[in-house]
């Protein structure tokens, strides 16, 4: 998977995201994604598939949204 440029948040829309791309919209970098995300860190929920890291789409858009 290669993340050419920062993602528009409104292009995800599957019911999941891998942690590149969360990390991307989010402007962190993917090493500190995944340290994140091992440590429980992230700021959105994170499902682990065995060696995989997803991010759930719907927390990660209630970041940006605006009270």
């Amino acid at each position: 998977m290669s993340v050419a440029s920062s993602p528009d948040l409104a292009e995800i829309t599957s019911p999941t995201t891998d942690l590149a791309t969360a990390a991307a919209v989010l402007g962190i970098g993917r090493s500190t994604a995944y340290t994140l995300a091992a440590a429980g860190d992230f700021p959105c929920k994170v499902i682990r598939i065995g060696t995989r890291y997803r991010v759930v789409t719907a927390d990660l858009q209630r970041l940006f949204a605006v009270a």
